[in-house]
């Protein structure tokens, strides 16, 4: 049984849904890289399933801005070009700025508290840094503070900000490790805010903050 296989034997719901995490998955992960062909035949194979779930799987992702359709070639993972990295992530700043402020007063302590134990994850992989890990607990982290947003208009424009970056998240921290540390201390400054029961304009800045404070660093280093 392969490992795809493994994967999907323990995955829930239709087999549509399982061959879409499995893809998505492995776009976020880097094993498809921008620019990577995905032949449906394939793939299918790959997890033990007919074309048409996976076929479906890869029209949600194209919907998400994970895949691209190009002609003569078919569906391949779609990159992020520093123009568009540049506007993702300045409009992710405004969204999640204001859903985490609107989540705030609904965070409670056992909320709290899961977000810090991420976030000390995140500390402890600092010392053997893997930029992958280091991304999906950075996701986690996020996900607890903005998903009790009561407004699911905004929530939507979050979640779309957080998957045009999932092809590119992986290697962001790679390309500026140095802001990783600063990362988790700017996390651990805004659990405080929150816990204490800070205004939700002081909330919202520094969520803002915080998001460009990462695109500052990437644009600085990639002027290098």
């Amino acid at each position: 049984m392969t490992e795809a296989v493994a994967e999907l034997a323990a995955a829930p719901g239709s087999k549509s849904e399982q061959a879409y995490q499995a893809v998505k998955a492995r776009i976020i992960e880097g094993t498809y890289t921008p620019g990577y062909r995905l032949v449906l035949g394939s793939i299918a194979k790959d997890l033990g399933f007919s074309v048409v779930p996976v076929r479906e799987a890869i029209r949600r992702l194209e919907a998400e801005g994970l895949v691209t359709f190009e002609r003569n070639v078919g569906a391949t993972v779609a990159g992020i070009d520093p123009t568009e990295y540049l506007y993702t992530m300045q409009t992710l700043s405004i969204v999640e700025g204001a859903a985490t402020a609107l989540s705030a007063p609904l965070i409670d302590s056992v909320a709290i508290a899961r977000a810090r134990a991420v976030n000390e994850e995140m500390r402890e992989c600092l010392d053997h840094f893997d930029p992958v890990r280091f991304t999906r607990l950075n996701q986690d982290f996020h996900s607890v503070l903005f998903e009790h947003c009561p407004n699911p208009h905004i929530l939507d424009l979050v979640h779309r900000g957080w998957n045009r970056l999932a092809a590119l998240r992986s290697s962001t921290f790679r390309f500026v490790p140095g802001r990783a540390h600063d990362s988790v201390d700017e996390h651990e400054a805004l659990l405080k805010l929150i816990e204490t029961g800070a205004d939700a304009d002081s909330i919202e800045k520094a969520a803002r903050l915080h998001r460009s404070a990462t695109l500052d660093a990437y644009l600085a280093q990639a002027k290098h």
